[in-house]
């Protein structure tokens, strides 16, 4: 079988159906772009919502303390359970499966001074956990609470980027220094700025963080508001959530299967329910563009199902000097694979051009930030391939095999 036989074939076809088969490849770019576009836009989405998930940390589950509703060794329910300063520690030594454990103090409305500008804020006491944990990653140029800011209790404050913006406007803030209820505390950092898709107590932008030991010198509070944990291995959660109601239910004195005395927020979870939602919606996108692409397989059979009419007393000259039906079979499926490969290849070029253009338009958008910008992977590109190939090679299929059943004898009297 010669390649090149069958290529000067079909373009001779195609200089008898130019109109018709340039239609078809129009029709073939089309649904090519609209596929790729669609599962790029599903792509850019899901890359773009998974980053501003992990604004707030991976793998890490919140707890708060909660009110007992199964009475207990003769205590009865709907006693509080609160956080103690002491429990992240006592829960790191008894669960060795916690990678990172910090506890972590809240108290809103608090005014904070620079200068002569006075902003009411929100500000958090945390330990040095919460760099890994929640993502608290200090902009060039500053750092983040450290171990020895806990010990001395020092009055240091790490600042949100935004919180950072509203008392600083573009000056640098890092060594500066700011009152908070009147107390002096020195910038040590300012967040590198972020998305954060989910949030317990506010976008980390606004906020000022100290270390705990230091929260709790200056506000007073006696409990903590939350603990924030982190596992070596997500894949054992719900193994430390089970052990945290047994090690909390022996210290405090509640029943270990009485979930309302604590409350945990698996953000893992959250996570992974949140990827299977953007998976399928990339599924559903790519359906769509896949019907759009379905109705220019017809369109590539349909000029097949002509070319055979025009050329059946050609098959049977073909046939009648010993031409094989395979021969006759193979060259009508090359010719629906070399039209569906030029208008594909035209397609995800296009394509290419468009999702590539327009991620280098500069434009700042929260929209854009929220959901992302089209991006065309390897994967998108090898699934688009595989699409293209099973439709050309089913576009082909039957009309070539209508070809290949073409009696010689009968073929020969067909005008």
């Amino acid at each position: 079988m010669n390649i090149a036989v069958i290529y000067n074939v079909f373009v001779r076809d195609f200089r008898k159906q130019k109109k018709r088969i340039a239609l078809t490849l129009i029709a073939l770019t089309w649904g090519t772009i609209s596929i790729m576009l669609l599962l790029g836009f599903g792509e850019g989405l899901q890359q773009q919502l998974v980053t501003n998930q992990r604004g707030m940390g991976e793998s890490i589950s919140v707890l708060w303390g909660g009110q007992t509703t199964i009475p207990f060794k003769g205590l009865g329910k709907g006693r509080h359970i609160a956080l103690h300063k002491e429990d992240p520690a006592y829960l790191k030594e008894r669960i060795p499966e916690i990678q990172y454990i910090g506890g972590e103090y809240q108290r809103w409305g608090v005014e904070v001074r620079y200068g002569d500008q006075v902003v009411t804020e929100h500000i958090t006491g945390i330990t040095p956990e919460f760099e890994q944990m929640r993502n608290h990653i200090a902009d060039r140029g500053g750092r983040m609470i450290n171990q020895l800011d806990i010990d001395l209790r020092r009055r240091v404050v790490f600042l949100g980027d935004e919180l950072k913006r509203r008392l600083f406007g573009d000056e640098n803030a890092v060594g500066e220094m700011i009152l908070m209820r009147s107390v002096p505390f020195t910038v040590i950092g300012v967040q590198a700025p972020k998305m954060q898709m989910n949030s317990y107590s506010g976008s980390d932008e606004d906020k000022a963080s100290i270390p705990a030991t230091t929260f709790k010198a200056v506000f007073g509070d006696p409990w903590l508001d939350n603990i924030v944990y982190q596992p070596y291995d997500v894949n054992q959660m719900k193994i430390v959530e089970r052990q945290i109601y047994e090690a909390m239910g022996a210290k405090y004195k509640f029943d270990p299967n009485d979930e309302d005395a604590l409350r945990i927020w698996d953000v893992a979870e959250s996570q992974r329910e949140m990827h299977n939602i953007l998976l399928g919606i990339e599924i559903f996108l790519g359906i769509i563009g896949g019907l759009t692409l379905l109705i220019a397989g017809v369109g590539v059979a349909n000029i097949m199902y002509v070319s055979i009419k025009e050329r059946t007393r050609e098959i049977g000259i073909k046939m009648a000097v010993g031409a094989r039906r395979s021969y006759i079979l193979a060259q009508f499926l090359i010719e629906a694979l070399i039209i569906t490969f030029f208008g594909g290849f035209g397609g995800m070029t296009i394509s290419y051009v468009l999702t590539e253009g327009f991620k280098r338009i500069p434009i700042q958008s929260d929209v854009l930030d929220f959901m992302g910008r089209p991006t065309i992977s390897l994967e998108i590109g090898l699934i688009v391939v595989a699409i293209l190939g099973i439709m050309g090679l089913l576009s082909g299929l039957f009309p070539a095999m209508r070809a290949a059943s073409i009696s010689p004898v009968e073929s020969l009297r067909y005008e």
